[in-house]
């Protein structure tokens, strides 16, 4: 069975590519963003009601990936040859978050969850789920996504 947004790929496509503008601002990279969004679930909420339909983000795999924002951080700034690249060692690794947010693997209670970033990440994915639901309402796309996420 495939996901709901894979009938709107193209959509998100064009979202992504106007948002990326919001990404630049924000205190996330590109590949920060990325990971951010992997753990993130697009939802819709009220599905059942054209009128109350709302296109959400359900964040809550993301507090598992926070760790990881600084060792890509890390990671990027060693490819560019800047100081303190690399000096970052990720205790779990990349794979390891992901698997802990998609609840396997360990869980390790001992690692603190940076509230600050988690709480930039939860409102940057919030305002990219409001701006995919205005852009599919204004191309007319937001009903199949509707139906499509109905039948999923």
């Amino acid at each position: 069975m495939s996901h709901w947004t894979d009938s709107i790929i193209g959509e998100r496509m064009a979202v992504d590519q106007t948002f990326s503008d919001r990404v630049t601002a924000s205190q996330f990279s590109n590949a920060e963003w990325d990971l951010i969004m992997t753990a993130t679930n697009l939802e819709m909420e009220n599905a059942d009601d054209p009128e109350a339909a709302q296109i959400v983000a359900n964040t809550d795999n993301v507090a598992a990936i926070i760790p990881e924002l600084e060792a890509i951080r890390s990671q990027t700034a060693a490819m560019a040859g800047q100081p303190g690249g690399g000096s970052h060692q990720s205790s779990g690794g990349l794979l390891d978050s992901l698997m802990g947010a998609l609840g396997l693997g360990s869980d390790d209670s001992d690692e603190t969850v940076d509230a600050e970033k988690l709480a930039a990440a939860e409102q940057l994915t919030a305002e990219y789920a409001e701006a995919l639901q205005a852009h599919l309402e204004e191309s007319g796309s937001f009903e199949q996504a509707r139906a499509a996420y109905r039948e999923a």
